[in-house]
């Protein structure tokens, strides 16, 4: 077979380019990308509707999709406007945690408690981009309890359930990876508060002893 059967005849022109991006791809792929772009984009623009309704002042469209905004929006996109209060936070609150574990030879273990807060304290601390998550997922999940349960810790609403097992599950993450082979039976959270102390120059009296919320035993 002549080597030069297949090569283009001298003088002829050469084929067109391929179009850059999707236009560049066959029918059938172009129609998939075409719908994945559209999935996203509808998927976007819901988002910051539910988001916007959330945060906008109360309106027929929000009191009348209440239920709806609220099931997409808490836990995880919650918003908040302390950073604007008058009277902005004060306090120091710490989210600590332990666990009643079955060790691989099957002793019962009581771990001490860790504190949650500090771990990710330390992890953003000194960091040029710190992570949103480590920065606001506790401390929300957290405001997200205490704001559905009463005083006995227990829930004043629907959401308290949800609050629960949000929180819960960030405790077990973040409990899991250093317990090796070991297997949490149930786990407790706490809260240590701690005021702010008042400045060299203020006269004021703060109390800066730390004061402890510890919730029940959660089985797993």
């Amino acid at each position: 077979m002549d080597s030069n059967e297949h090569e283009p005849a001298e003088g002829a022109a050469p084929p067109p380019p391929r179009a850059p991006g999707i236009a560049g791809l066959s029918t059938p792929y172009r129609v998939v990308a075409a719908l994945a772009l559209g999935v996203v984009a509808a998927a976007a623009c819901t988002h910051l509707v539910l988001v916007f309704l959330h945060v906008a002042p109360s309106n027929t469209v929000s009191q009348q999709h209440a239920k709806t905004i609220d099931s997409w929006i808490y836990p995880e996109f919650e918003q908040n406007w302390k950073l604007f209060a008058p009277n902005p936070l004060q306090q120091n609150i710490a989210v600590e945690a332990r666990a009643d574990i079955r060790a691989e030879d099957g002793e019962l273990v009581t771990t001490p408690w860790r504190d949650l807060s500090a771990e990710d304290g330390e992890a953003i601390r000194h960091s040029l981009l710190p992570s949103h998550t480590r920065q606001n997922e506790l401390r929300r999940a957290w405001d997200f309890f205490t704001g559905s349960h009463d005083e006995d810790n227990r829930p004043n609403g629907e959401r308290g359930q949800l609050s629960e097992e949000y929180l819960r599950r960030i405790a077990v993450n973040r409990l899991t990876p250093g317990l090796r082979d070991a297997t949490i039976l149930r786990i407790q959270l706490r809260s240590a508060t701690t005021a702010v102390p008042a400045p060299k120059w203020s006269t004021e009296t703060t109390d800066t002893q730390t004061y402890y919320r510890e919730l029940p035993w959660w089985t797993l």
